[in-house]
């Protein structure tokens, strides 16, 4: 399988990370759940991993959309997710991306400002904070994510010097993830590096959902909840 066409593919912890923008109460365990019930069914890899497409986030997004808006019982969407399957017709128009390689993203500095709606001033706030950097005088789609969320920070006074100590926690996270999957690097045999990503995608995803929920109850205790 090429490079391209694995990054097709996403880890549950990716998927998390899509859907948590719309639906901050989805969790691993939620979408584990769904699976169980039989409302997706994600690829598995040779090591046992889930392999989502865009397709299955797509599934996921109208589940929970059904679920939050119409109050429908999972026993419900079901019924009509499976009467969607065997008439072959998506069950809500798509907003994903296509099943298809991601391609690569690589924005001149022009195009990033653009992309982002930022000035050149918040651009280079951004890059003398360590948020943003470009590799080869290129940007790529991390960066883009970034300097669009600081973007829209800043409509409520948040800059980026602010916002050193959210890069502070995420790199002690991408340390413990590192340190997790250290073991599985060492091993050196096939499919150790694919393994190993996986198991970082999955490692993320946990953090992301254990991050989000001390955030949200941080936000309670702040307001006397």
């Amino acid at each position: 399988m090429s490079s391209q066409a694995a990054r097709a593919h996403m880890s549950i912890g990716e998927v998390l990370a899509l859907l948590q923008g719309e639906f901050p109460d989805v969790s691993i365990s939620k979408i584990r759940f769904l699976e169980g019930e039989g409302l997706i069914e994600p690829e598995r890899s040779p090591s046992g991993y889930r392999k989502f497409t865009y397709a299955d986030v797509e599934r996921l997004r109208y589940i929970l959309s059904e679920q939050r808006d119409r109050y429908l019982p999972l026993r419900v969407i079901k019924d009509r997710l499976d009467a969607a399957d065997r008439e072959e017709r998506p069950v809500a128009p798509p907003r994903a991306l296509p099943d298809e390689p991601v391609r690569e993203v690589r924005l001149t500095r022009q195009e990033l400002l653009a992309a982002a709606s930022l000035s050149e001033e918040a651009l280079t706030e951004l890059e003398d904070f360590g948020l943003v950097e470009a590799v080869a005088r290129h940007y790529d789609a991390e960066a883009l994510a970034v300097a669009r969320s600081v973007g829209a920070l800043a409509a409520f006074g948040l800059r980026a010097r602010h916002l050193r100590v959210v890069k502070a926690a995420a790199e002690r996270e991408a340390g413990l993830v590192e340190q997790a999957i250290a073991p599985l690097l060492r091993r050196r045999g096939p499919g150790a590096i694919a393994k190993a990503d996986e198991t970082a995608g999955e490692i993320s995803g946990l953090l992301l959902e254990l991050h989000a929920s001390l955030l949200r109850s941080g936000v309670r205790g702040a307001l006397g909840r």
